[in-house]
């Protein structure tokens, strides 16, 4: 297993021209890769550096396969002309002009990143929170396009591939099950997805900028100054902007914490406010506007927690045959398909 120690870090603070020694370090995150294969060599390791002169910094340690030196060095330099352009985000250190490091640490090739912690991990969003995001992204998708910025990396929410919010993928993995329990309406189900992917499709065509790509539950912070900065760009790459919008939209509504007395409004009124924030600075336009009902309900249908990773989820009662769950996950999806027409971009 891939291990660090002061000694380590002492060594790579002095490549990044930091004097400071480390005091203390703390481990933030772990991708536990030789849990599947005991001989990978692949390492995703975050740690907190607390320095004796009081600073703390983040280090990341990456050897992942769809990660390699160009990209992580092109998602750091993306973060860093955010940050000249008044975006909130942490200092990242460079040595000898490279932001992003190879290393050979205890028998591990790594690619070393080297940044300012930040204090004020944003977890409970409120719909004014929610309209401060939307204007913080809509303004950094402005940078991106205006200076044809790229990463040249796929993105965590192409709603036109596999994703982490929604999954019609997992949906006719089971096809041969499905067509068992109710052979029509899994067909109809498949016809209106096709249906509202061809609503969908056309903007595809549309150029692709860098996004931060992940705007998470542990990725956005408030500055001492009460401004929303951003930070972890581990996920940034080229997206299309309309569509890094409306996911972003939708994971803010969906998977943040929120006020209690929002409870069984939240969504509404946090994606509301998202998105209204976001077209005060990038106003959509019509063609957007409509396209959204469509993109929205594909989304809803075939969400990840129902189909995934619920105690309760398609899969679940699929794995379980359990068939009269099953068949009523499917009306629901065919339910929430059927609702297209009745969406309005803003509630």
């Amino acid at each position: 297993m891939f291990t660090i120690t002061k000694n380590d870090i002492n060594s790579i603070l002095r490549d990044y021209r930091i004097n400071a020694e480390c005091s203390s370090l703390t481990e933030l995150q772990r991708y536990y890769y030789e849990r599947e294969d005991p001989e990978s060599k692949q390492v995703r390791v975050i740690v907190r550096v607390d320095l004796v002169d009081g600073r703390s910094l983040v280090v990341r340690f990456k050897n992942e396969d769809d990660a390699p030196q160009d990209v992580i060095e092109a998602q750091s330099r993306f973060a860093v002309l955010l940050y000249e352009h008044g975006i909130d985000t942490p200092e990242i250190y460079d040595a000898e002009g490279l932001y992003a490091r190879c290393y050979t640490i205890n028998g591990y090739d790594v690619i070393v990143t080297v940044e300012r912690f930040e204090e004020g991990e944003i977890q409970l969003v409120d719909p004014e929170t929610a309209m401060e995001i939307g204007k913080l992204l809509a303004r950094m998708h402005n940078i991106a396009e205006e200076g044809d910025i790229h990463v040249n990396s796929k993105v965590l929410f192409d709603p036109l591939t596999e994703n982490d919010l929604f999954s019609f993928e997992t949906f006719i993995a089971y096809k041969d099950k499905l067509l068992a329990i109710d052979h029509d309406l899994y067909l109809d189900i498949v016809h209106k997805h096709n249906w509202l992917i061809s609503h969908i499709q056309p903007f595809n065509n549309n150029p692709r900028y860098a996004v931060q790509g992940d705007f998470s539950v542990c990725n956005l912070y408030r500055t001492q100054s009460g401004k929303i900065g951003v930070f972890d760009f581990n996920r940034c790459g080229d997206s299309n902007l309309f569509f890094d919008a409306v996911m972003q939209a939708i994971f803010v509504a969906r998977l943040m914490d929120y006020p209690e007395e929002l409870a069984g409004h939240q969504e509404e009124r946090i994606l509301s406010a998202f998105l209204n924030g976001y077209q005060q600075i990038r106003p959509f336009t019509s063609e957007q506007k409509e396209v959204y009902r469509y993109l929205y309900t594909l989304v809803n249908a075939f969400w990840g927690a129902d189909l995934v990773w619920s105690n309760q989820s398609l899969t679940s009662a699929l794995e379980n045959a359990d068939d009269i769950s099953t068949h009523r996950w499917m009306k629901e999806i065919y339910r929430r398909e059927s609702e297209c027409l009745d969406i309005a971009f803003l509630k």
